[in-house]
């Protein structure tokens, strides 16, 4: 009986024809009876029989298949940066990693009426209504080995927005005297392609971009800044205006790039190619 339940809750509900998504504990229960796998049944049994082998259908997570058919090498070469290599061998000392990247559409919410700090006993409140005082662009690159951020607000994103980020870098040191500056990006539009390198190499020539494969942002080291910024900026917003938002994003990075330590990377090549073999057996097998 209890491992009939737990299998019924692994199962997908459209499998079974029910006009359901996911199942809840009560529908587990629920199906349990109709299927007379018992008389009746409590949520407590079923919650703790489910509790006993961590089994909670109610839960998912979405994920996209690699769709690009250099999705290996293209990966490879951007985990071997992380690691302090290039094409089999170590970066020289006068060598650069750097990730970048874009928020976009970040609003300043000004909050109708004052919130309140914590107390004790009580956690920190802030008004749910607000009053919308534009959006702007927030973009970022972020030093892989030196654990540094430069940043910068913008109306929007762009070519030209994104050209200025790099010659923000690309104009104080060690990168405007490098050997090479390695430029980790995304295949967002104000990067793509191979026309990106061209035009950036034309004024900085130690410029060396490398895209991520397409749907893999999370190869780009500055998605885990971006994600500092939403937690400890974003999260919740009160500006009261975008000057005000863009001052605390800039004072923000600033003070990252004080305290911050390169983050501990430990995806390499060889858990790449773990992974996508296992999902080229997944594929097959379905």
């Amino acid at each position: 009986m209890v491992v009939e339940i737990k299998a019924l809750a692994c199962e997908r509900p459209r499998d079974r024809g029910l006009p359901l998504a996911r199942l809840s504990i009560a529908d587990i229960a629920r199906e349990a009876v109709e299927r007379e796998i018992v008389e009746t049944i409590s949520l407590t049994t079923v919650w703790r029989w489910l509790r006993e082998d961590a089994l909670r259908p109610w839960t998912y997570r979405s994920w996209l298949f690699p769709r690009d058919p250099d999705f290996e090498p293209k990966a490879g070469r951007i985990l071997d940066l992380y690691a302090g290599r290039f094409e089999g061998e170590p970066l020289r000392p006068d060598e650069h990693v750097v990730c970048a990247d874009e928020k976009t559409a970040i609003g300043a919410r000004a909050r109708i009426h004052p919130g309140s700090p914590p107390a004790p006993g009580r956690a920190g409140r802030i008004e749910h209504e607000y009053v919308h005082r534009g959006t702007l662009a927030y973009l970022a690159a972020w030093d892989v080995h030196r654990a540094r951020v430069f940043d910068r607000c913008e109306p929007t994103t762009g070519i030209e927005p994104f050209g200025r980020l790099v010659e923000g870098v690309m104009r104080s040191e060690p990168y405007a005297s490098a050997h090479r500056v390695f430029w980790v990006v995304d295949n967002g539009p104000s990067h793509r392609g191979p026309q990106t390198e061209a035009r950036l190499r034309e004024r900085w020539p130690q410029i060396r971009v490398v895209h991520t494969p397409v749907h893999a942002s999370w190869l780009n080291q500055v998605e885990l800044y971006f994600s500092v910024v939403g937690r400890k900026v974003l999260e919740p917003d009160d500006f009261a205006s975008l000057d005000a938002l863009a001052a605390t994003l800039l004072a923000f990075g600033r003070r990252y790039s004080g305290i911050a330590t390169p983050f501990e990377w430990r995806f390499t090549r060889l858990d790449l190619h773990r992974v996508l073999a296992a999902l080229s057996a997944q594929a097959r097998a379905a």
